[in-house]
């Protein structure tokens, strides 16, 4: 079955820049070039939040991986995080010199990755906003950063045309692609955290394999790709063009699958849901627009936490080695023996593990919230105090 529209959403003013789900896929996050970040629900007849607090474009969001937070950049050289709640409180930190083109969380929350039109990519601990590192081996803006699956690398694409591997316990490029031929607007990590994905101005996609830093696979197209996202399964990719189509390509077969005609003018981002069923796409249009996957029956094995089988297809021809569920069904192992009682119990704590870390998340930037609306107080208080002196002393004198 095709890929088909199931809803959109309209309330940006411009451009929309960035979409996101919630792991729940309860709500949809977007960033637009009308300076806003808006909360869609994804019930029927729920209304959406919009939440203004950047002073120019949002160029950016995403959820934790509680689906407690939302970060976003902006063009205003901020990164803001949100609670995705009525009252859409959040903390701000002046994160760069330049604008926020890209944020994005660890698997575990705990770090947040931002790239910038300054040239840098900085690492920062989520809780506390608090500075770790730069990464600054690019001479052009960085477009794009994103921790692999595992948190151990980033990836980095830039104007400069290239994109970059880092190691991120020892901060060092550690290898450096240079096969395309114009601003790479967006780079990814597959699933299994052995490939990446790249596009951009030269009307490319191109997949590597980061153990041996070869080319896998290349995709040419007839326009600018501004986005892409990984299916969970690792088997599709979705990509964003500025001809105004998203494009389904097959990683198994190497070969364009679809071609989905949706927005008026640039589509801008794509992304999947986490769990593949649905994805989401943002255009110049000003619309959010959500699709139903329907195109992979099987998938949905493959995408319940597993190890990777390392097992190539070679009946594809592709020469693709990618680890990460590059297969059409999940091989029987040790996971479909354990009894239902098991799964249900270790389901059950893995939930309740993820909602005290989505509590965490909500409580630490509560009290994040409370500390800059504390020190705005205490500077306002020194203001007052400070000029009733000097009305004291042009008394006195």
């Amino acid at each position: 079955e095709d890929p088909s529209l199931e809803r959109h959403f309209k309330g940006h003013r411009d451009a929309v820049t960035s979409v996101d789900f919630s792991r729940a896929k309860k709500q949809l996050a977007s960033g637009s070039m009308d300076s806003s970040l808006m909360i869609w629900s994804m019930k029927p007849q729920m209304r959406a939040y919009r939440f203004l607090g950047h002073k120019d474009a949002v160029l950016c969001v995403q959820f934790s991986p509680s689906g407690h937070l939302v970060a976003s950049g902006s063009r205003d050289k901020t990164v803001r995080l949100w609670i995705p709640s009525v009252k859409g409180e959040s903390t701000v930190f002046k994160a760069h010199t330049g604008t926020v083109r890209s944020v994005h969380f660890s698997s575990d929350g705990q770090s947040l990755v931002t790239a910038s039109d300054d040239k840098t990519i900085k690492v920062w601990t989520v809780h506390r906003q608090k500075f770790l590192f730069s990464l600054s081996q690019h001479i052009n803006w960085v477009r794009c950063a994103r921790f692999s699956p595992d948190g151990r690398l980033i990836v980095s694409s830039s104007d400069d045309k290239t994109v970059k591997l880092w190691d991120k316990t020892s901060r060092e490029c550690i290898h450096s692609f240079c096969e395309h031929g114009g601003f790479v607007n967006h780079v990814d990590f597959h699933p299994s955290g052995h490939c990446i994905a790249a596009g951009g101005t030269d009307s490319t996609v191109k997949l590597w394999d980061i153990r041996m830093n070869r080319l896998l696979q290349h995709y040419q197209g007839n326009s600018v790709v501004n986005s892409l996202s990984f299916h969970p399964s690792g088997n599709y990719l979705v990509t964003a063009s500025s001809d105004s189509t998203l494009k389904i390509l097959d990683l198994l077969e190497g070969r364009l699958l679809y071609t989905l005609h949706g927005h008026q003018g640039p589509a801008t981002c794509v992304a999947f849901s986490r769990d593949g069923d649905l994805f989401a796409s943002g255009g110049s249009d000003e619309q959010v627009m959500v699709w139903k996957t329907n195109f992979d029956a099987d998938y949905s094995d493959v995408v319940k936490p597993q190890k990777y089988s390392s097992s190539v297809d070679e009946t594809h021809g592709t020469g693709v080695e990618m680890d990460g569920g590059i297969h059409h069904k999940k091989t029987k192992t040790q996971d479909s023996v354990r009894t239902h009682e098991q799964q249900e119990e270790e389901t059950s704590l893995a939930n309740t593990l993820e909602h005290i870390m989505g509590q965490l998340d909500v409580l630490t930037q509560t009290v994040s919230i409370l500390e800059q609306r504390l020190t705005l107080t205490e500077d306002k208080l020194k203001e007052c105090l400070e000029t009733q002196q000097k009305i004291i002393q042009n008394k006195t004198n």
